[in-house]
């Protein structure tokens, strides 16, 4: 336990941030997954739909800090090829 009243305060600050990226991170997570089951059930338009969603959500976690560019850029690539391949 920190004795040091900064390091208290930091404490409590990441404790915060911590929970807010695991927030997000949950849910970039369900809507990855919403991509993945309209794909495997050959549904376009809700891949499509989902897809938008699933972007919009990458993007602001890498805004946020939440993950690094290149790991958002490699999931939407991936959720791309994915949606296409329905095409």
């Amino acid at each position: 336990m920190a004795n040091i009243k900064s390091q208290i305060k930091r404490n409590r600050t990441n404790e915060l941030a911590r929970e807010r990226n695991k927030a997000a991170k949950s849910a970039l997570r369900t809507a990855s997954k919403k991509v993945r089951l309209a794909v495997e059930a050959k549904d376009l338009a809700a891949a499509e739909k989902n897809l938008v969603e699933a972007f919009r959500l990458i993007d602001k976690s890498v805004s946020d800090g939440v993950q690094h560019k290149n790991t958002a850029s490699r999931q939407k690539g991936e959720l791309q090829r994915l949606v296409n391949s329905l095409k």
